[in-house]
């Protein structure tokens, strides 16, 4: 799903990622790596080839656009270093591209650990007229990226049956970004009626509101 925003074009990803054409950024949020480790820590039931399944999807999206950066809308990791931290390691090796994190309320893991990696750290990160953060942000002067609440959408048919799909909201200045990670949830919204869905259906994206 391709969408303009201020004269700027930006694709919308089934995996939850966002591409910027003009600045070949790619945009992606709500990771939580190291999440499925901490459950399986703790005696839930989760595959263990779970695990990669984020890097395999992390892998797809960059070769889909091949951008020139990557900025991580926070959460990015979900808690403490654990295991999830060398595969992460490994993957920023191979990727050989510039890679930022704007922070969430989950990264609280030191940040020398992502300077030794050389990824930069900001709490916002402003590009142009667009704003850059990990919570959503009311700013009448910009257009805000964020991520943070993991919007999801019910779909109901005459049938009365439902699906519970992510989604993209997009406001009036606002774009709020899906999670992109495995078992992160979902908080599913009541749009209003000037917002925008933009609903992540198996391998494509469609409007729904």
């Amino acid at each position: 799903m391709k969408i303009e925003i201020n004269n700027n074009n930006f694709t919308l990803h089934p995996s939850g990622a966002v591409f910027w054409e003009e600045k070949k950024i790619l945009l992606i949020s709500d990771v939580h790596l190291g999440k499925i480790a901490h459950f399986r820590k703790h005696g839930l039931a989760i595959p263990e080839n779970a695990i990669v399944e984020n890097f395999n999807r992390l892998d797809e999206v960059v070769a889909s656009f091949n951008p020139g950066k990557i900025i991580f809308l926070g959460d990015l990791f979900h808690s403490k270093i654990n295991a999830e931290w060398n595969l992460f390691a490994y993957w920023v090796h191979k990727m050989q591209t510039e890679i930022i994190l704007v922070e969430g309320n989950h990264d609280i893991i030191d940040k020398q650990n992502y300077v030794d990696l050389s990824i930069a750290i900001y709490d916002e990160l402003m590009i142009d007229e667009f704003l850059l953060t990990h919570h959503p942000v009311e700013n009448e002067w910009f257009f805000n990226f964020c991520g943070h609440l993991h919007p999801g959408i019910k779909l109901k048919d005459l049938g009365r049956q439902s699906l519970k799909l992510a989604c993209f909201l997009r406001k009036q200045k606002q774009l709020i970004l899906p999670a992109f990670g495995e078992f992160t949830g979902k908080y599913f919204i009541r749009p209003d009626e000037t917002d925008r869905v933009y609903a992540i259906a198996k391998n494509e994206v469609i409007r729904v509101v």
